[in-house]
């Protein structure tokens, strides 16, 4: 059974819960409703609903003018390939030197900017949320300090973007790996889209549990953006896996659980470098002591 996505974004908490609550009343009525922040400072809000029929779209463009939105972009996912075309039509994000875009903004890239084009799919990682941002700033910060790497992991990867910025910059063993066999799909698509097939490989594992995450050990720079949880429990295999003098870019942390994953890392051999909050998440960068 096909599913039928409708996505657009406007300014304001309020107005965006108003939008959610109101499309909650369409009819063909939506099997989910979801209202988020796009956590880059510009202040816009997201909202989305999914359907198994085909939405009815003059009640989504009265909807928009309504509620001052940009026009609900409508697509369908067939069972197939669900991951492929879910397009939203997100500003760019700038961070630092790099500029992560959609394919509807191909003619905004800004001269001297380093270009990430990621598709707004179902996968985690389009650099609207703070994580994602904070990892690229994070990265873009090492860069500024002269850092390089030629062994590069990305861990719970979502749309590999983390992995791609570092293919973007430095040449290299660059590998990225998610649980969700989806989202490598989406990773290695993102990659075909760059024009950088075969520069990054990607695999399905949790965590470093495949083989060739182990080959290339150990890592100038680890990147995970993943959840409190899985960070601390991952904590002494970044360390075995990164070498001495190499950093760690962790996020998925919301602020309040910082210094408790610092704690952790400092008991396996870390030193916080840095930490920037962006909304409600937090970024460590982390270097490894010998």
């Amino acid at each position: 059974m096909p599913t039928f996505t409708a996505l657009t974004t406007l300014t304001g908490k309020k107005a965006a819960e108003g939008l959610g609550e109101a499309m909650e009343r369409l009819d063909p009525e939506p099997t989910g409703v979801g209202v988020f922040e796009v956590e880059d400072g510009s202040g816009l809000w997201e909202v989305g609903g999914y359907f198994t029929e085909t939405p009815d779209e003059t009640a989504l463009a009265v909807l928009a003018a309504a509620f001052e939105a940009k026009p609900f972009v409508v697509s369908e996912l067939p069972d197939t390939d669900w991951v492929a075309h879910v397009r939203r039509e997100l500003a760019p994000v700038e961070a630092g030197r790099f500029f992560v875009y959609g394919s509807h903004d191909a003619d905004k890239l800004p001269e001297g900017r380093i270009p990430l084009l990621i598709e707004a799919a179902m996968a985690f990682g389009t650099g609207h949320h703070g994580t994602t941002l904070g990892c690229l700033k994070a990265l873009d910060h090492l860069l500024s300090q002269g850092f390089t790497a030629t062994k590069v992991a990305d861990i719970g990867c979502g749309t590999a973007v983390l992995a791609m910025a570092a293919a973007r910059v430095w040449e290299g063993e660059i590998i990225a790996s998610d649980i969700d066999e989806v989202a490598v799909d989406v990773a290695e698509a993102n990659l075909k889209a760059n024009g950088m097939a075969g520069k990054v490989r990607c695999v399905e594992a949790a965590g470093f549990d495949h083989p060739d995450l182990g080959v290339i050990a150990p890592y100038d720079l680890i990147f995970a953006n993943i959840l409190k949880g899985p960070l601390v429990a991952l904590a002494p295999e970044i360390a075995a896996n990164l070498r001495v003098g190499g950093y760690a870019i962790l996020s998925g942390i919301l602020n309040e659980q910082a210094d408790d994953v610092d704690s952790v890392y400092l008991q396996n051999g870390f030193n916080l470098e840095k930490n920037d909050q962006i909304g409600e998440w937090t970024t460590l960068i982390l270097s490894k002591q010998g």
